[in-house]
């Protein structure tokens, strides 16, 4: 920056008789620092065809025309990488692992993307989800107390004959003891038929549901008598 500055001066002629007046300008020169902003302006490369930016300045992004389905993932220009069970440039083909690897001991039904392993009647599947296990058997009936019984029976011998003899004659005790209970219980039904209707007829019908309930622990208990005795029978026959 410049800025004029003007001065003047008077001279003399000759001989001192003339005055003459003199202008003169003279610039200056001035620096003055100034500071502005200005936008810079940044250039970024074109990515090569199949590429793109994504979230950089790098082309670093695969780009498919047509989308991965399945759940695959764009890895190179229209190129896709397939999620397991899955095939194909844009992973849209299913793997037949069934046919393939025959990865079930048993019976393989291929589903999309994956399989599963089914077992034949009689097994069920395994914790590794492809070998199969036989199942258990069923649990066996109940049994009745005759046949209980039965099962339990041992032969007598030397030294248990006695006491087999004891089990029976106890067993004989309870059935005599269950009649005279019998005929306490009965006593009061002689008179069920010819009663009012005012009276209580769920208390003496209840009285003879309870002896019949005594009637099956007498059969219960005559069977197993009877059947110890043969048993005894048997036995001593065999011993004589």
């Amino acid at each position: 920056m410049s800025r004029p500055l003007h001065s003047s001066t008077v001279t003399t002629g000759g001989g001192g008789h003339r005055f003459c007046s003199t202008y003169k300008t003279v610039y200056r020169v001035a620096y003055r620092q100034v500071t502005r902003a200005a936008p810079v302006s940044h250039s970024y490369p074109e990515c090569c065809p199949g590429w793109r930016q994504l979230h950089s300045h790098n082309c670093n992004q695969a780009v498919c025309v047509q989308s991965c389905v399945n759940g695959g993932t764009c890895l190179r220009p229209n190129h896709c990488a397939c999620r397991l069970g899955w095939i194909g440039r844009h992973c849209q083909t299913d793997v037949d692992e069934c046919s393939e690897q025959q990865p079930c001991s048993h019976k393989c039904v291929n589903m999309a993307g994956s399989y599963r392993c089914v077992c034949r009647e009689g097994y069920r599947l395994a914790r590794d989800s492809h070998s199969c296990e036989s199942l258990p058997p069923p649990p066996a009936p109940p049994t009745r107390p005759s046949q209980a019984a039965a099962n339990d029976y041992r032969p007598p011998s030397s030294d248990t004959g006695g006491g087999v003899t004891e089990e029976v004659q106890s067993l004989k005790n309870r059935v005599e003891l269950l009649e005279q209970k019998l005929q306490l219980v009965l006593a009061p039904f002689t008179s069920l038929f010819p009663m009012s209707l005012d009276e209580g007829v769920s208390e003496k019908t209840s009285f003879l549901s309870h002896s019949f309930q005594q009637l099956d622990r007498i059969d219960s208990l005559s069977e197993q008598i009877g059947f110890l005795e043969e048993r005894l029978g048997t036995c001593s026959c065999q011993e004589n």
